[in-house]
């Protein structure tokens, strides 16, 4: 996608600090044995790193389970199995049920790329109780993400920089601008993150899993992949389609775009949600204290981002919400729809001259903790992307694509269409225009799509079944709002993944949950 680190969910310390604990990452060698046969020493997990996103210990689970966290060491190098290694961090919450019903380890993804699985599962784990009384709840943090060799670029106060920069240029300095500032960033990732960068490819991660598959002491893959989780699912099952067991693929990938195309889509995405939202604001009996009709709702908030493009307003003092940050904060209220009220309180108090709402979710977006502390979101979400990404887009290119993008969506269009230099100047070469995820002789995988999800729009979903191949893949459609459909809670949607999960079942091709 296109400008992701910008427009998907999930702390970084100085450069210096980061760059010795990076090279203390990938320091390891297993020369004389063999990964495969590694054991994992479980043991009670510590406090999120600053990478991860800081914070407590995850607490004990309702029934008193801990959390267990383990290093696993995968090679650094892949097309060098022997060679130096890496630690790629795990956590686990084990079966509830009894030992003869468990199924095995069911491994998540929860997406970004980039995002912290070791910090987001025990978050989320409420929503997988059922699941856990057949599978030990498995998930990390892949290779170049939190513990596990964090890719590092910049430091928390360049960061702010970076975040408060105009990203929608309007004419040649802005542009110019843009294009320093981004190649700034870049050389700042290569600098302090060279040895890693050529090795956090999809692929890579692909081949950690398998690993982890092994070392887990699975002979099969359970899994269930979130947004980019999806397209992660798919490559695996490329890479061994003998090895997968159950899989869901839920808020999907459509595999078969380049950068340009897939931020197009989310433009349309992104702006769907937004006519949704202000169609939903509108539509209440109550009044909508941002606008009398959708349309009303929506030129209220193109005038305050061109508003904010002029006069910045205070937001999280000494920040000011910029229309960048704006931007950024409503596109995140955009993942669920649970975040729609925070989006109308937002807005409110910015037509009054507030922006700390806004400028909240832009922060939650960007990894940032009210410390001022960055999680390596952002810079592990552009390596792995342009470790991925063959195109390169200049910005002429760019400019060029504009007034494309502006008519999908006059709100994001500009925002992302100029993320899409965000590779340009990058040190590693993109792999493929779009990732391989055909895989003859796989086990059904189940497909799950959301008619009105922003960042993964639907039509990926049944784009993903082809191009897993014939007889591979099941699609089932969730008519609802926000990013994903399991964790939307819509008891039709996880009855049917639960039933597949815990037991196999397959619902009917084509089956529609509303």
């Amino acid at each position: 996608m296109a400008n992701p680190s910008r427009l998907r969910a999930a702390a970084l310390t100085t450069t210096v600090v980061l760059l010795s604990v990076l090279l203390a990452g990938c320091g390891d060698s297993a020369k004389d044995g063999d990964v495969t046969q590694q054991k994992l020493d479980w043991k009670d997990c510590p406090a999120p790193s600053e990478a991860e996103g800081g914070g407590s210990a995850p607490s004990p689970l309702p029934n008193g389970t801990s959390w267990q966290c383990a290093t696993m060491k995968a090679p650094l190098d892949w097309s060098k199995p022997k060679g130096d290694t890496i630690g790629i961090a795990l956590i686990r919450a084990q079966a509830s049920g009894p030992a003869n019903k468990r199924i095995g380890s069911l491994v998540f993804n929860f997406g970004g790329p980039g995002g912290s699985g070791v910090t987001t599962l025990p978050a989320f784990a409420s929503d997988y109780a059922t699941l856990r009384t057949r599978y030990d709840l498995v998930s990390f943090d892949p290779r170049g993400v939190g513990r596990s060799a964090p890719v590092q670029c910049e430091s928390d106060a360049q960061l702010d920089a970076y975040f408060q920069q105009d990203a929608t240029p309007e004419d040649s300095a802005e542009r110019a601008d843009l294009v320093k500032r981004t190649k700034q960033f870049n050389a700042a990732c290569e600098k302090n993150s060279k040895k890693v960068l050529p090795h956090v490819r999809t692929t890579d991660v692909a081949r950690d899993m398998d690993l982890m598959r092994q070392v887990l002491g699975d002979a099969k893959l359970h899994y269930f992949g979130i947004s980019y989780g999806t397209e992660l699912g798919g490559v695996y099952a490329h890479l061994f389609p003998h090895h997968v067991g159950r899989a869901l693929l839920d808020g999907v990938v459509d595999p078969t775009q380049n950068p340009e195309q897939g931020a197009l889509g989310q433009a349309k995405g992104f702006q769907l949600a937004l006519d949704n939202f202000a169609e939903d604001c509108t539509s209440k009996t109550t009044e909508c204290p941002i606008g009398d009709t959708a349309q009303d709702v929506k030129n209220r908030i193109a005038k305050l981002l061109n508003d904010l493009e002029k006069k910045p307003i205070p937001g999280i003092l000494p920040r000011q919400l910029t229309q960048t940050a704006a931007t950024n904060g409503i596109a995140q209220s955009l993942y669920s729809k649970d975040f729609w009220q925070y989006l109308t309180e937002g807005l409110e108090e910015a037509y009054d001259g507030d922006g700390k709402i806004l400028m909240l979710l832009s922060d939650s977006m960007n990894g940032r903790e009210a410390s001022g502390e960055y999680s390596n979101i952002t810079a592990a979400n552009i390596a792995i992307n342009c470790a991925d990404q063959k195109p390169r887009y200049a910005a002429d290119y760019v400019q060029g694509k504009v007034p494309e993008f502006r008519a999908a969506s006059p709100l994001f269009g500009d925002y992302l269409a100029w993320g899409m230099i965000s590779c340009t100047d990058w040190a590693v070469p993109g792999a493929a225009d779009h990732p391989d995820v055909s895989a003859p002789g796989s086990a059904p995988i189940l497909v799950v799509g959301n008619t009105g999800d922003p960042a993964t729009p639907y039509e990926g979903a049944k784009k993903m079944v082809d191009a897993l191949g014939k007889g591979v893949a099941v699609e089932l459609t969730y008519k609802g709002q926000g990013h994903g459909a399991y964790d939307s809670k819509n008891k039709c949607v996880q009855s049917a993944v639960n039933g597949y999960l815990l037991n196999g079942k397959i619902p009917k091709a084509g089956t529609v949950c509303s």
